[in-house]
């Protein structure tokens, strides 16, 4: 096992992953009504082993094709990555309350509806809107197609499965944590300091993980 390359899959999904998206934000509520938390954390996961997989595998064969083309995806992925590394940082300095009462007031609304919420999901219903928030992201294939796929085949030949290993390995434990652990995180993220703290912190990794990718 390339241990270096395994950190470099991880730490490249862990910057791309922590963030309070749709798909994020829908297995935390799930968590939160622990609503067939088991199901959706495991179809998520699956879900982004076959996207990263695909994408390490598939930008490999494209890149020794097509070097030109795909590195100047990847750039422009980069742009993507470092605006949004700025755009996490402005969040922390400038939260929005907007955004940081809806959070509170939707988790306390979830959790006082936990066991009518029980009553009422079905198990198909929820099992589709899980598929959906995942494969019909369009962040998800510029996430782990483009990103972390190409910058996977950057990796010498035999570490690039190291790199995805590390990746699906981030992946699985977020969604486990988010899943299992709203609960536990949904009052603290009721202050604006938690939220500027992730987004600062989140901010600071992707930007220089972005960085790391120029050469």
């Amino acid at each position: 096992m390339n241990w270096i390359s395994f950190s470099h899959g991880a730490a490249l999904c862990a910057s791309l992953i922590v963030t309070i998206g749709a798909q994020n934000a829908f297995v935390l509520r799930q968590g939160i009504m622990r609503a067939h938390v088991g199901k959706i954390v495991l179809l998520c996961a699956l879900s982004d082993f076959i996207l990263i997989g695909a994408g390490v595998g598939g930008a490999s064969a494209l890149v020794s094709r097509y070097p030109v083309f795909i590195h100047t995806l990847l750039y422009v992925g980069l742009a993507y990555l470092t605006w949004f590394g700025i755009s996490a940082l402005r969040r922390a300095l400038r939260p929005s309350g907007k955004v940081l009462d809806a959070q509170g007031s939707d988790a306390s609304r979830v959790a006082s509806s936990t066991a009518s919420a029980r009553e009422t999901q079905r198990t198909i219903p929820i099992i589709l809107m899980t598929l959906a928030f995942t494969w019909l992201n369009p962040h998800v294939y510029l996430d782990t197609f483009l990103l972390i796929g190409t910058a996977g085949a950057r990796e010498p030949e035999g570490a690039r499965t190291a790199f995805a290993l590390g990746a699906m390995a981030v992946s699985a434990g977020w969604f486990v944590a988010i899943g299992y652990g709203a609960r536990v995180l949904a009052p603290l993220f009721r202050r604006a300091n938690a939220w500027r703290v992730l987004d600062g912190a989140i901010g600071g990794m992707v930007l220089l993980l972005a960085l790391a990718q120029f050469r």
